[in-house]
């Protein structure tokens, strides 16, 4: 019997990314093989396909990019017992080695062994099929659509932060940057039981979406001050937590003067610079927690306990679905038009 072949997006190079024949994954024995049914377009992909590289992570040969994702399991190695052919199921796309220091603590994203599908040399999942350790698969409840269920990666950023930063029912909070994980993590808010929650975005369309998905008030930081407006908006109480998620150096500089005295600020955002001059003295005065956030730990599970239990509407992200067959098109969409682009999704066989 010959080699079976699918289609999988190749990025050659920057700006270079082609539809193209591929073998496809063989499970081992802790594997499945999943039918991709819906993938979505992170930033991190549109980084790799524009520049070629994220810091120390370098496209040096031709990569498969691609790791929010859902499907269908068609195929188990011999030693898988969590899941079976059939099942629908989310990818955790970061397979740890589960016995270093870190995974066993529970901080497995910090594991230094981790093999993170679309982060080179690891191919991704812009493809019909994947091949994933069965453990890294969560079965979705039948109410849950497949674009939910890709969407509970980026989601899983926001719930981390959420968790990172202490946030309770009592915190109001601010999100800076209201891109797709800024949305998300808005919703996370909301999971948390957060009613009072504030957006930044200089998009009008991002303000405007996540006012229809919940946030209290979107601010235009080009047009208004800030830590003023939001003064005036909880009366003059302040908010307890901001979780920066725009990777933007004015945002990150000004964090330490918009959340209250006390506060904690979780950065999210990965800035184009890597060194930013902080207020240290504001940040001592004021007392001020501050958090990063790498990916996140222990988050699917619970994810889809919340989600299938809340009326939440995850999927107003989707703004764009394309077929695998139209990948460039997609990307270019994602890179060159985020004024009316947030989540893109990607469908390698049939749309939905």
């Amino acid at each position: 019997m010959g080699e079976r072949l699918m289609n999988a997006a190749v990025l050659n190079k920057p700006l270079d990314i082609e539809v193209r024949k591929v073998p496809v994954p063989v499970p081992k024995d802790d594997e499945a093989l999943v039918k991709v049914r819906c993938i979505g377009i992170c930033g991190s992909d549109v980084h790799y396909y524009e520049h070629g590289r994220i810091g120390r992570f370098v496209v040096e040969a031709p990569i498969i990019l691609g790791h929010e994702l859902a499907g269908e399991v068609v195929e188990v190695g011999a030693k898988v017992k969590n899941v079976a052919v059939g099942d629908r199921v989310a990818v955790e796309p970061g397979v740890t080695c589960g016995t270093c220091a870190y995974c066993k603590s529970g901080r497995y994203n910090l594991c230094p062994d981790v093999v993170f599908l679309a982060t080179p040399p690891v191919d991704g999942a812009w493809a019909e099929y994947v091949a994933i350790r069965s453990d890294f698969l969560f079965k979705l409840p039948d109410g849950m659509s497949f674009e939910q269920g890709a969407l509970l990666e980026p989601l899983s950023v926001g719930i981390h932060a959420m968790k990172r930063g202490g946030v309770t029912p009592a915190d109001r909070v601010l999100v800076t940057g209201l891109g797709p994980i800024g949305l998300l993590a808005a919703q996370a808010a909301r999971l948390f039981g957060v009613t009072e929650i504030y957006g930044t975005d200089v998009v009008p369309f991002r303000r405007e979406l996540a006012l229809q998905m919940g946030v209290t008030a979107a601010i235009d930081p080009s047009r208004e001050n800030v830590a003023e407006r939001l003064m005036e908006l909880t009366g003059g109480e302040g908010v307890d937590v901001l979780i920066e998620t725009s990777g933007s150096g004015r945002a990150i500089r000004d964090a330490v003067h918009t959340v209250k005295r006390g506060g904690r600020i979780v950065q999210v955002g990965m800035p184009a610079e890597g060194e930013i001059p902080i207020d240290i003295n504001r940040l001592v005065d004021a007392e001020l927690n501050v958090y990063g956030v790498f990916r996140y730990a222990n988050t699917y599970p619970a994810a889809i306990q919340a989600l299938s239990r809340s009326n939440l509407d995850l999927e107003k992200v989707i703004t764009h679905k394309f077929p695998l067959k139209d990948i460039r098109e997609a990307v270019e969409m994602a890179r060159t038009q985020k004024d009316r682009s947030i989540k893109i999704m990607i469908y390698p066989h049939e749309m939905s």
